[in-house]
């Protein structure tokens, strides 16, 4: 009793008894935060042990600091440093459960442009359970107050503080010693945040991921024109023909890109209740004259849809860390589909988005994608029941987009961005036309809702189309940008998918989304090709007849009969139709069967495609962070001078509603087709 008592005054009455008194409650929430809000997959005793592990030794190095100050300011930087941590870690709750991922420092410094739209959304994103995270911070504060906890006056030998840090660096040094030991190369090779976190703790990915963002400022300094041409040969080396039969059949329509938010490919012909809930989609899906790719998969990482976006205009992957639109859409130098058409072939390009121009850096970006106009929010009409979410319902904004598609001068190369189907999935009860689903996941049981919503939003767009004769002109790409449902909905996932268990086996086939291309006369059905994001750019060119002589594009022609059909992951998964690497073991593609007693053809194979995996990610990587493309362009085409665009909504008007002999207005004989569109939207109903 008496040794708890001396115990308990020392925790209470010495500065050091107060650090570790800190120190451990931080420690312990933090290892319980990991077991319950984030899903880092640790298995086996070694894994478990790192992760009970790995928030001490941060913790003590960074908290001990207070050790070297004496009186109440010792006690305040301990505090400070204490909420600082937690903010971090607490932040890193709400953005994982959106988005599966961790907060980078990329994504930070581009924070305000995103400030916006998840602000919108942190209503659905945060529970009561989240704050539990400041409730250590709450009782020493409580203590303090109170004053169970006494202020120590006078400040600790040196030697003291000295020996806190030095066993805190030897605990680090161990936990690197046991990680890299389970899980060798584990910060030159891991290209996914979780194994950083599960392995080294959520402080120690702050240092390494602030690292790798300064080591890609210096590499940008440094990189020159012999990167660009290392770059080309490895792409030389690695080209495959395009399908000749398919070259050009396109040639001079209209393009029309439709970008569906978080639309997975399970929804195609998903019945829910005995209902469609994509009955439009369905149909275009299946239609003769659409090539639709039933195993194409979405490859975005941290940028979620600017990682889309990033490769379709350029064959280019996302990056490992952060948005590549976000963090070098305004500085770095692009060979852009818009800018390809534009320069080839007189093509009008345009993005037509019912969200703030500034999320995703869009309106820098797509200066240096050489797009001709970007309409956006500030274009748009918007009432209170108008928006929801990230944008302007999709219905709504379609109708208005109208009165801009028509001013296009044709052929126009059009991406159309919606913006509806987007979590927490909520939709208002007088667009709701189907009922949710009853998985018990709340986050997951609107999903049907929105995407019906969408669909029916598809639908009338695709009615309108018709009735202008658009649609006889106009080559339409629809594809899915990301998942909707994150692997951290695995219950509710099997629910919907009528399965038993859903395994990270499942979640990976689970990131299949559409891609549909569709136009009158061409020579559809439905492909059983691998391949994802990264290949729709050189795809489409061939369908065009555009030259892609000499353009660095990482993606292959989905319709060639040479397409390697390995489909990279942006943490450096894959999926084949033989095989599938997730969290680093292998499966058997077609059966799903865990492979672990490899023939040496199995091992040989494996090995050749996690090399080319790891090189294209990273020789992708260079190429954005060097800017390596301002060392090279082909002959053929002209660089793009972002200054030479204006988004302003005075100058876009002014020359989007100047006479254009080729529009479908001046083809209408200066007649509006607004009255074309026909749409149910219950807010436009007089």
């Amino acid at each position: 009793m008496l040794r708890i008592k001396r115990g308990s005054h020392w925790l209470t009455h010495t500065r050091l008894g107060f650090l570790l008194l800190v120190v451990g409650l931080f420690w312990l929430k933090t290892y319980i935060i990991y077991q319950t809000k984030f899903t880092l997959g640790a298995t086996g005793p070694m894994q478990q042990v790192l992760l009970f592990l790995n928030p001490l030794p941060s913790a003590l190095l960074l908290l001990g600091a207070g050790l070297f100050f004496k009186g109440r300011k010792a006690y305040w930087i301990t505090l400070i440093i204490d909420f600082a941590l937690t903010f971090w870690l607490f932040s890193n709750i709400l953005y994982y459960r959106e988005f599966s991922n961790f907060l980078s420092i990329s994504i930070i410094k581009t924070s305000g442009s995103a400030a916006d739209n998840l602000g919108k959304s942190i209503a659905g994103i945060i529970l009561p359970t989240d704050f539990l995270a400041f409730a250590d911070l709450a009782m020493i504060a409580l203590l303090l107050g109170f004053k169970v906890i006494k202020l120590q006056p006078h400040r600790d030998r040196f030697r003291i503080g000295v020996l806190v840090e030095a066993i805190a660096i030897a605990l680090l040094g161990l936990n690197l010693g046991l990680a890299n030991n389970d899980r060798s190369g584990l910060l030159t090779r891991v290209f996914d945040n979780n194994y950083l976190v599960k392995y080294l703790g959520i402080n120690v990915y702050a240092v390494v991921d602030g690292f790798k963002t300064a080591q890609a400022s210096a590499q940008m300094a440094k990189a020159n024109s012999s990167d660009i041409r290392s770059v080309r040969r490895y792409l030389r080396a690695n080209a495959v023909a395009p399908n000749k039969a398919y070259h050009g059949v396109a040639k001079g329509k209209n393009v029309l890109i439709i970008h569906l938010e978080s639309f997975q490919q399970f929804l195609i012909d998903y019945k829910w209740q005995g209902k469609e809930v994509t009955p439009n989609l369905n149909k275009l899906y299946h239609a003769k004259h659409t090539l639709s790719f039933a195993n194409f998969f979405n490859q975005v990482g941290q940028g979620k849809t600017s990682d889309a976006e990033m490769m379709l205009e350029n064959s280019l992957f996302g990056l490992q860390s952060g948005s590549a639109m976000s963090s070098y859409g305004t500085t770095n130098t692009f060979q852009s589909a818009p800018a390809i058409l534009s320069q080839q072939a007189g093509y009008t390009t345009a993005v037509m988005h019912g969200g703030a121009g500034s999320f995703w850096n869009r309106n820098n970006a797509y200066k240096s994608f050489g797009y001709h106009y970007f309409l956006s929010l500030d274009d748009y009409v918007n009432k209170p029941n108008y928006y929801i979410g990230y944008g302007l319902k999709d219905k709504i904004f379609f109708k208005q987009s109208v009165e801009y598609l028509e001013r296009l001068p044709q052929p126009f190369y059009l991406k159309m961005i919606t913006v509806t189907n987007h979590y927490p999935y909520q939709l208002d009860l007088k667009n709701q036309t189907i009922s949710k689903t009853k998985t018990g996941d709340a986050t997951v049981d609107g999903y049907v809702q929105t995407a019906h919503y969408l669909d029916q939003a598809i639908g009338e767009l695709l009615a309108y189309l018709k009735r202008t004769g658009l649609m006889k002109r106009t080559l339409l790409v629809l594809y899915g940008d990301h998942y909707g449902i994150s692997g951290n909905h695995h219950e509710a996932s099997a629910q919907l998918l009528h399965q038993k268990a859903f395994t990270d086996f499942d979640n990976l086939q689970f990131q299949r989304v559409p891609l549909m291309i569709h136009a009158n006369g061409l020579k559809g059905g439905i492909k059983s090709t691998y391949g994802g994001e990264i290949d729709v750019l050189p795809t489409l060119l061939n369908l065009l007849g555009i030259r892609q002589t000499g353009l660095v594009q990482f993606g292959h022609d989905l319709l060639s009969h040479d397409a390697p059909q390995i489909v990279a992951q942006r943490n450096g998964d894959f999926i084949t139709p033989q095989y599938s690497k997730v969290v680093g073991d292998y499966y058997d593609t077609k059966t799903g069967r865990k492979l672990q007693n490899f023939s040496r053809t199995q091992k040989k194979d494996i090995s050749v495609i996690n090399n080319k995996v790891t090189t294209e990610l990273a020789l992708s990587d260079r190429v954005i962070q060097g800017n390596l493309l301002r060392f090279y362009r082909p002959n053929w085409f002209q660089r793009v001078k972002p200054a030479d665009y204006d988004y302003n909504r005075q100058v876009q008007m002014r020359q989007l509603f100047a006479k254009h002999p080729t529009s479908l207005y001046a083809q209408r004989h200066d007649k509006s087709s607004q009255n074309l569109f026909k749409t149910d939207a219950p807010e436009l109903k007089k």
